[in-house]
């Protein structure tokens, strides 16, 4: 897999928790602080990261994002929660109707990592290409057909 996608700690139970490759990922251009001594790297089953993801998050479900992101990968319902905010929520479409309506598995790309990943001059093409061979893998396991629309 390429340099930046997120390689995880694989915990005692037998799920990702963490990031390995772990950085700040704090962007105060969208108005939204960090909390010294955090760190806003990928947590949970779905990888929330951003200092501004956290603060959302933490805002729908009822949890102090900014002061304690770790909380994602520490408490299994916040864990989950996160991930299913961010499926159901996050972007336009949100992963969730990309899926639903037909856009394909491309518009979740976009939606999850769509600055790295799409747009006319992406700084990792083969980072999607890598998610869509995955995708295509998990696809074939289960015996389900991927649709079309596969690339952002």
């Amino acid at each position: 897999m390429c340099w930046y996608m997120y390689v995880y700690l694989w915990s005692s139970g037998g799920q990702y928790v963490e990031e390995i490759n772990k950085s700040t990922y704090c962007d105060t251009s969208s108005g939204v602080s960090c909390a010294s001594g955090q760190q806003y790297y990928g947590r949970g089953p779905l990888q929330l990261s951003w200092n501004y993801n956290y603060k959302a998050a933490g805002d729908a479900i009822g949890f102090d994002g900014i002061n304690n992101p770790g909380i994602v990968a520490s408490d299994p319902t916040i864990s989950f929660e996160t991930a299913v905010w961010f499926w159901m929520t996050s972007s336009s479409p949100t992963c969730h109707n990309a899926m639903v309506n037909g856009n394909g598995f491309g518009a979740t790309i976009n939606a999850i990592n769509g600055g790295l990943e799409c747009g006319s001059n992406p700084s990792n093409l083969a980072g999607q290409q890598d998610r869509i061979q995955l995708y295509q893998s998990f696809c074939g396991t289960l015996g389900v057909d991927p649709g079309s629309n596969l690339t952002c």
